[in-house]
């Protein structure tokens, strides 16, 4: 079976032959969506701990011990239960297939990123690489939808349609969500877990339901118009003005009709939609709704109580 995901064990020292860690601890706490400061905070707390008693290995249960003393039951074994769920991931005999779906310049590709890199899969893509592959092999006569960015794909519907940003990013949808089920198949034929991102991911219209994956889905959103505005600055300078800002400024309109349609699909679909008006919060619920997801699964919940 193909290795799906590439994670390290909780460097807590002891039979895995790994000396404990807390730089390692704090970023399995981070991964798990834990603030960073608390993070650091209980692994130096169980370092000095481990030094006081003269120890080499902590334990979950020790650890549990700390951190309800730190900051009181509910949260300390919220935190634990936390990670102590992420270290059982290696007991879920499935690949995982992450659905990321949002407007542009929500920060899809920056969540699927970080999330990837937590959970160790190593797969990542996107909806707009789906589609620019399509291009390559389908004429903007004979498919015209795909030939634009999503929020300006209305160019290929006729002029007196009211709704032709709606309904020419929906034609386009409904072309690459084509390409997105090849690219699921193929995955799922090899065994492997991927994070999929993209504004194509409409709740509704990608299936939620692939047999033999477990499946978490979700849409980030931005509520605050000038927020969202900002994104496209700060994608202008990373990309050196490859993706300058004006244009996506002077269409933020028809994105932002978008971004109410799909969190409105979202929400009728039952698909959970996080606000990412700050990235570290949004990572973190998404961390939260990925553990949750597959705390529900019976492999990994089982293994769990064990």
């Amino acid at each position: 079976m193909s290795e799906r995901r590439h994670r390290q064990p909780l460097p807590l020292g002891g039979e895995d032959g790994l000396p404990f860690s807390k730089g390692l601890l704090a970023r399995a706490l981070i991964a798990t969506g834990v603030p960073s400061e608390k993070a650091y905070e209980l692994a130096l707390t169980a370092e000095a701990d481990l030094a006081a008693a003269g120890g080499r290995a902590s334990s979950l249960e020790r650890l549990h011990e700390l951190a309800v003393g730190m900051w009181g039951e509910d949260e300390g074994a919220q935190v634990i239960r936390r990670l102590r769920l992420f270290n059982r991931l290696d007991d879920l005999d499935l690949p995982i297939v992450l659905l990321i779906g949002g407007a542009t310049g929500t920060g899809k590709s920056t969540v699927a990123t970080e999330i990837a890199y937590r959970l160790g899969i190593t797969r990542v893509t996107s909806t707009d690489f789906v589609r620019q592959t399509m291009r390559a092999f389908f004429s903007q006569d004979f498919m015209p939808a795909i030939h634009y960015s999503s929020f300006e794909a209305g160019a290929s519907q006729d002029d007196d349609d009211e709704d032709r940003v709606l309904h020419g990013f929906l034609a386009q949808t409904r072309n690459v969500l084509v390409g997105v089920r090849a690219a699921i198949e193929r995955v799922m034929q090899e065994g492997w877990s991927m994070v999929l991102e993209g504004v194509h991911l409409v709740p509704g219209m990608v299936s939620a339901e692939i047999e033999g994956a477990l499946v978490v889905q979700f849409v980030l959103a931005i509520e605050d118009v000038e927020a969202h505005a900002s994104h496209f600055w700060l994608r202008d300078s990373i990309s050196g003005s490859a993706r300058p800002f004006e244009r996506y400024l002077d269409a933020l309109g028809d994105i932002r009709e978008l971004q109410d349609y799909i969190v409105a699909r979202a929400e009728k679909a039952g698909v959970p939609v996080i606000e990412n008006g700050n990235i570290e919060l949004a990572i973190a619920q998404a961390m939260e709704l990925v553990l949750e997801t597959i705390n529900a699964n019976p492999q990994v919940a089982d293994a769990a109580r064990r």
